[in-house]
């Protein structure tokens, strides 16, 4: 996760109250125009914004048709921000995503050199469609990407221009010619988003809005700019050690055979979440503050992020699948059991 440089820490104090204020209307804006494209998902939406601003990557799982491609797209446009898609597919190669080098002819000189054509990668908002469809070889050219912010070729690194969100998406029922996400892919998403189908009501208003010939055009809602003194506001924000405790109890409560794990832990869970878990805990909190209105996150912010942040993070063994016990099921026995 990138730190905001020590000769920045000064400037974005002095900008605190007015950046605080700006942040929910701005917020709110964005999220009207969202709605405009997107029929209810808001909670979805919010925790996309969460994301967003503590500067994290998502991973959405959702069966085909719920619109995923479109709120992506459409978040994008109501930035500003430059967003490409990358379909993936079995035969997608590492250079498809970070870039290759091809040799250029200099038609003055004759001379031949090297040059790095950059690949999709090079964007705001990247969209990897699909993400379990390709191999771990290709799925693993997005690591350095998410985790540094910048991308090595031919020798040389590449910086990449903030901000830079990851948001991978995956069908939940098609599993032939899939390949699992590693763990250590996995990791680095923030969140892990289900998204459900609609109510009667919101898919009577989506055939009716998509069949009737209407467009509507999605009006930036905040800049690049505000966007990046955003996040390093959420960054800045002040966190009270109770919370940040709970938030460490939290995660380590998820890992079996260890001092103070309940029992159906040490029964159901093979491997539990690692120290980034109670980073993301703590960085989504102040994202939700935040977009609220509050100057400090609550151990509610915390609880309310749990499920998104965990689920992909822990490991259920044999017996938990043979009990039909799901993670979900657990980090709400874990929420239950953990004192505030």
């Amino acid at each position: 996760m990138s730190q905001v440089p020590a000769n920045e820490t000064s400037s974005i104090e002095a900008a605190f109250p007015a950046l605080a204020e700006a942040l929910p209307p701005a917020c709110k804006r964005l999220e009207r125009e969202i709605a405009k494209i997107i029929v209810g998902q808001k909670d979805i939406v919010r925790n996309i914004l969460v994301c967003l601003l503590a500067q994290g990557h998502v991973l959405l799982i959702g069966v085909p048709g719920l619109a995923k491609t479109l709120l992506i797209r459409t978040l994008a446009d109501a930035l500003a921000l430059h967003f490409t898609r990358i379909q993936f597919t079995p035969d997608l190669m590492p250079g498809d995503i970070t870039g290759t080098e091809i040799i250029e002819e200099d038609k003055r000189t004759g001379g031949r050199a090297f040059k790095f054509v950059k690949g999709p990668i090079f964007a705001n908002v990247v969209l990897a469609d699909e993400i379990n469809r390709t191999p771990p070889k290709t799925q693993a050219a997005l690591l350095e990407a998410m985790q540094e912010h910048r991308v090595t070729a031919g020798g040389n690194t590449f910086e990449l221009e903030e901000p830079f969100f990851v948001l991978a998406t995956q069908n939940p029922i098609e599993q032939e010619g899939t390949y699992p996400l590693p763990e250590a892919q996995l990791d680095r998403f923030m969140l892990n988003l289900w998204l459900d189908y609609p109510s009667l009501e919101q898919e009577i208003e989506v055939v009716r809005s998509t069949t009737a010939g209407r467009t509507s055009t999605v009006e930036p809602a905040m800049t690049r700019t505000e966007l990046i003194d955003y996040q390093k506001l959420v960054r800045h924000l002040p966190v009270a050690n109770n919370v940040i405790e709970y938030a460490v109890r939290l995660s380590a409560s998820t890992r079996p055979n260890r001092e103070g794990a309940p029992d159906f832990v040490n029964e159901y869970i093979a491997y539990g979440a690692g120290p980034r878990a109670s980073q993301y805990l703590i960085l989504g909190a102040k994202a939700l503050a935040a977009i609220d209105g509050r100057y400090t996150p609550l151990i509610s912010d915390v609880q309310s992020l749990a499920v998104a942040v965990l689920r992909h993070r822990i490991i259920a063994n044999f017996n938990a699948e043979a009990d039909g016990i799901s993670v979900t099921n657990l980090i709400e026995r874990i929420l239950d059991t953990v004192a505030t």
